[in-house]
């Protein structure tokens, strides 16, 4: 069960922020250069979703709308259920985050990568987490607006107004221009995931460093931690058996369901920090934690998940060439002896 090295690059981050947070000016600096990195990533979103890939993958309309379902439905769902924790496992504004990081889109990278291992639909799940990204960004705000109201960041129209302005228009400029950038960005795709990664390790510092100078993680005990991992594990769990035998139930083939599986049940980290940072402000800090923690879980548990699928039996059938014909199915020639 391997862990994440991005993973361990945002926890130094944290650690960072604790240990060196920025104060007055450089808090000022900081948040400014957040808020031109996130931007830029939302542009460079919108920059390499391909149209034609998009258009292509309406033809799998009921897949995409299970996957649709299942992370902007089933999650919330689910999320509004865990209120009743609190007190007792969660703190409120644990809960809060909680709450946020069901509202947040699926993975692109990660669900391709499983499925792909898997033996899975790929293609569906490419287009499926590039629909719940793009969805996500007009979807997960209303929900977090209404389901949240003001006790996450203050939700007001400002707080709209400041995600359209910072994700939306961005990711739409991507998308315009790209006929004219669009190889360029698929040229320089590492060179250009590695800046995506750099801005949100800047995002991150921001908002831990604000939560440090207001004293906002002497709300979060051992204790607290600990319920709230379990909680999440008990999430992950049922969505991952929901995906996968809802997916069952309703018709879908074996290499459709893994898709379904590994694009319902996870949330993006990438996305949901950016839109975590614009929607809560300086209580950004605490509402992606839980966000931050259940993307280890996924990334985890999905990997051994993953390895199993592909020696499923089914499987091996699929992948198994086709068996050589054996002697008695040959055509037995016949000998004609001359004169006869």
């Amino acid at each position: 069960m391997p862990i994440d090295p991005y993973v361990l690059l945002l926890l130094g981050t944290v650690c960072l922020a604790a240990l060196i947070p920025a104060r007055g000016t450089a808090a000022d600096v900081a948040s400014g250069a957040s808020t031109a990195a996130i931007a830029f990533l939302f542009f460079l979103y919108g920059a390499r979703l391909s149209t034609r890939e998009a258009v292509e993958g309406l033809r799998h309309w009921r897949l995409h709308v299970t996957v649709l379902v299942c992370t902007f439905v089933v999650f919330p769902v689910l999320g509004l259920a865990a209120r009743g924790l609190v007190p007792v496992l969660l703190t409120h504004p644990l809960y809060q985050g909680l709450l946020f990081l069901t509202l947040v889109p699926s993975t692109i990278q990660s669900s391709i990568a499983f499925t792909s291992i898997a033996r899975g639909n790929v293609p569906a799940a490419i287009c499926a987490g590039s629909f719940s990204s793009l969805v996500g960004i007009v979807l997960t705000p209303l929900l977090a607006a209404a389901l949240l109201g003001n006790s996450g960041g203050g939700f007001s129209a400002d707080s709209i107004v400041k995600i359209v302005l910072q994700l939306l228009v961005p990711f739409v400029a991507g998308q315009l221009l790209r006929p004219w950038i669009g190889e360029f960005v698929t040229r320089h795709k590492k060179v250009l995931g590695l800046v995506d990664r750099g801005s949100i390790l800047l995002v991150v510092y921001t908002a831990f460093s604000e939560g440090m100078v207001k004293g906002i993680w002497h709300q979060v005990s051992a204790v607290r931690l600990g319920g709230l991992l379990l909680v999440e594990a008990v999430l992950l769990a049922v969505m991952l058996l929901l995906t996968w035998y809802g997916a069952k139930a309703l018709g879908f083939g074996r290499a459709d369901r893994i898709a379904i599986q590994f694009a319902g049940s996870k949330k993006s980290l990438a996305s949901g920090l950016p839109m975590a940072s614009v929607l809560f402000g300086a209580h950004a800090s605490l509402a992606v934690l839980p966000l931050m923690l259940f993307h280890q879980m996924q990334l985890m548990v999905c990997a051994v998940i993953a390895k199993r699928r592909a020696h499923d039996p089914e499987a091996q059938e699929e992948a198994a060439p086709p068996a050589a014909p054996t002697a008695r199915s040959r055509p037995t020639a016949v000998t004609r002896t001359p004169g006869r």
